[in-house]
C-alpha cells in the first residue's frame, strides 16, 4: 500500500469506533432533517425518504470514489463469490417468499416504477452504510464486533418507528426482525465480501413490503420469518471460518 493510500485510510483503520459513531450520527441527522422538511412541506412517506436518502447516496458516491473504497466495502464482481457459497443465499429467497405470501394490493405499473426506484435507493444506502462502511471499519476490531455493531445500529435506526405512532408490539417485532436481518446480511458479507447480493435482497424485500397488502399488528408470517432468520443466524455463525473470511473481505 502506498503512503497516500495509507494516509487516506488511517482514520478509517485507526479510529473505527469514532468513524462508526460519526457515520451513524450523520445518517440520523440527515434523515431527521429530511423528515422535518417533508413534514413542513406536507410530503408523503416516500417523498420524505427521497429527500433524506438522495443526499446520503450522493455523499457516499463522492466519498467512495474519492477514497477509492468501492471494492473494499464490497462492490465487487459477483464472480468473486464461490459457486458453492451461493447456497448460503437461498434462505434469503425463502424470507422473500414468506413476506410476499399474503399477496399484493392494487399493483399498477406506475406504482411498481415508483417503488422500484425508491426501494433501490434505500437498499443501496443502508447496505453501503451498515454492511459496507460500518462493518468494514469494525472488522479492524474483530469479526464479532463488526457483526454485532452493524446489526445493532441497523436495528436501532429502524426502532425510530416508535415515533411514527406504530404500536409497541409491531415495533418490537420490527426491531428484532431488523436485528436478525442485519446479522444474517453482516455474516454473509463477512463470508463473501460482496455487497451486491445484499443490496438486491434489501431492494426486493422492501419492494415486496411496499407493494404488499398492508396488515395491522403481528401475524403468523412475521413469526415464521423471524424463526427462519434466527435459525439461519445460528447456522451462519457455526459455519463461519473466521480466518478465511477476514482475509477475503480485507482484500
Amino acid at each position: 500500500m502506498s503512503q497516500t493510500q495509507s494516509n487516506k485510510s488511517s482514520f478509517f483503520v485507526k479510529r473505527p469506533i469514532l468513524f462508526v459513531i460519526i457515520v451513524e450520527v450523520l445518517l440520523l441527522f440527515v434523515v431527521t432533517v429530511g423528515g422535518a422538511i417533508a413534514t413542513i412541506k406536507e410530503l408523503d412517506y416516500t417523498s420524505a425518504i427521497w429527500v433524506s436518502f438522495t443526499p446520503i447516496a450522493l455523499a457516499l458516491i463522492i466519498y467512495l470514489t474519492w477514497t477509492k473504497k468501492w471494492g473494499s466495502v464490497g462492490f465487487r464482481s459477483l464472480s468473486t463469490i464461490p459457486k458453492r457459497n451461493w447456497l448460503y443465499y437461498f434462505p434469503l429467497i425463502l424470507v422473500l417468499i414468506i413476506i410476499g405470501i399474503e399477496g399484493f394490493d392494487g399493483v399498477t405499473l406506475s406504482k411498481v416504477i415508483q417503488f422500484v426506484s425508491f426501494t433501490l435507493l434505500v437498499g443501496l444506502v443502508e447496505e453501503t452504510v451498515y454492511r459496507g462502511l460500518i462493518l468494514k471499519a469494525m472488522l479492524n476490531k474483530s469479526v464479532t464486533a463488526a457483526v454485532v455493531t452493524s446489526s445493532l445500529l441497523f436495528a436501532f435506526t429502524h426502532a425510530l418507528n416508535l415515533f411514527s405512532g406504530q404500536d409497541a408490539a409491531s415495533t418490537a417485532v420490527q426491531i428484532v426482525y431488523s436485528l436478525l436481518v442485519g446479522a444474517v446480511l453482516a455474516l454473509l458479507m463477512v463470508r463473501d465480501g460482496n455487497i451486491l447480493p445484499l443490496i438486491l435482497f434489501h431492494f426486493l424485500h422492501n419492494l415486496i413490503q411496499f407493494l404488499g397488502i398492508e396488515s395491522t399488528g403481528v401475524n403468523y408470517f412475521d413469526l415464521i420469518a423471524l424463526a427462519v432468520l434466527a435459525s439461519y443466524t445460528v447456522i451462519l455463525i457455526k459455519s463461519l471460518d473466521k480466518k478465511k473470511v477476514v482475509g477475503s473481505i480485507a482484500a
